[in-house]
């Protein structure tokens, strides 16, 4: 197992630009092996500002013609409980930065319905979505092949906030989620699920958050959500930039 504390996961960028420059290169050297191995890469994508320049980078005709589309399966990790249309959604991101842009096949791009409408009952569907199509019996989990996070200022990770009740979840795949401090309610994938990924990798950058990388990664555990994400039955990889790094 590795752990957050595992500081050979840990490559540092001297810029943004190379972060994402680095990130793109990971996706497209794990893509290759998984689709050389299984047949197809599945990845749970996530919201948020910094990977919105991966986004970009992975959609660049130069970097897009080395993955092979057609055999990427796409999740979405994590989403607002809002409208597709709303500029917060998370899905609504991803596809006008890199789905809409390279050429995947519609049935492998599985989106959220409606999470404004009713967050409980579009996380049930969705958790139904993913049984339907990994097919797996019994206790068996779901095995992602690229798993991203990011990491919020408050030591969150996908939509596990600190307090929530979906940190204590360890049957269900995917959950509404509420946020007492922001009033709202998420749909996030699980702990049980993110850990049991083939490749987890936080994505990380911002001078603003460099306390709490150094308080994740160096901190007493238990402290934030992010720590509890641990690659059980993969590898861990943390990408940060040369600015969220400078307190380590």
């Amino acid at each position: 197992m590795q752990t957050l504390m595992d500081a050979k996961n840990l490559s540092v960028f001297e810029t943004y630009e190379a972060l994402v420059a680095a990130t793109a290169d990971l996706f497209v050297k794990l893509a290759d092996q998984s689709i050389k191995e299984r047949g197809k890469f599945i990845t749970s994508l996530s919201g948020g500002s910094t990977p919105k320049g991966l986004y970009s980078r992975l959609a660049e005709n130069q970097t897009s013609a080395k993955v092979d589309w057609s055999k990427v399966v796409v999740f979405f990790g994590d989403e607002r409980t809002v409208p597709y249309t709303s500029p917060e959604s998370n899905q609504r991101m991803i596809t006008e930065l890199l789905l809409a842009k390279v050429p995947l096949l519609q049935e492998n791009v599985f989106t959220l319905s409606d999470p404004d409408m009713d967050p409980k009952q579009t996380a049930i569907d969705y958790e139904r979505r993913m049984h339907e199509f990994f097919r797996l019996s019994g206790d068996e989990l779901p095995q992602f092949d690229f798993m991203l996070l990011g990491l919020g200022d408050d030591g969150h990770t996908a939509s596990l906030f600190p307090g929530s009740p979906a940190l204590q979840e360890t049957q269900r795949w995917f959950v509404d989620n509420k946020v007492d401090k922001l009033n709202t309610v998420r749909l996030t994938t699980t702990y049980p699920v993110i850990n049991n990924s083939r490749n987890i990798i936080f994505l990380a950058s911002g001078k603003g958050k460099a306390a709490v990388l150094k308080d994740v990664l160096t901190g007493p555990e238990g402290k934030y959500p992010s720590q509890k994400v641990s690659a059980d039955n993969g590898k861990l990889y943390w990408y940060v930039d040369k600015d969220i790094a400078s307190e380590l």
